[in-house]
């Protein structure tokens, strides 16, 4: 079997999983947001968010990563002077920052301490989506 094709089966498969979260976990801010009335719906939200994030989210990106990494090596670390490879690094670099940035969000509903609107969450919920788009164009095309 190809290592390659292995690892860049195993990366994809850890990135669909971390997208996923990166795209639902805004969504259900939203919802907590326009809840957090209601002490049991939010106690319930609390629990979505934190499973989502730390049993998923999290392992996925960490994973993502790895396996990047892994291919990296693979294919040679000079890859890393290509400017396609570069824009792509500096795009999941962000998407990492969003990540953490949620986990601070996420930290904000646990300790009750939320200030933000579910507006604000539908138009952040967009930036994975933006940086997806974006990332999946570079790797296809490969500019120079």
């Amino acid at each position: 079997m190809n290592n390659y094709l292995l690892f860049k089966s195993l990366h994809l498969i850890v990135v669909i999983s971390w997208m996923v979260g990166l795209l639902y976990l805004p969504r259900i801010f939203v919802y907590h947001v326009e809840n957090l009335k209601n002490k049991n719906t939010s106690s319930v939200f609390k629990t979505m968010e934190r499973k989502l994030y730390f049993y998923i989210m999290t392992p996925a990106m960490i994973l993502s990563w790895i396996f990047g990494l892994i291919l990296i090596s693979v294919i040679g670390f000079e890859v890393i002077l290509i400017l396609w490879l570069k824009l792509k690094l500096i795009l999941i670099i962000l998407l990492t920052i969003y990540h953490f940035y949620l986990g601070k969000l996420l930290n904000d509903f646990k300790l009750d301490q939320n200030t933000k609107s579910s507006k604000f969450f539908r138009i952040i919920n967009e930036v994975p989506t933006i940086l997806l788009i974006l990332v999946v164009f570079i790797v296809i095309f490969k500019p120079i």
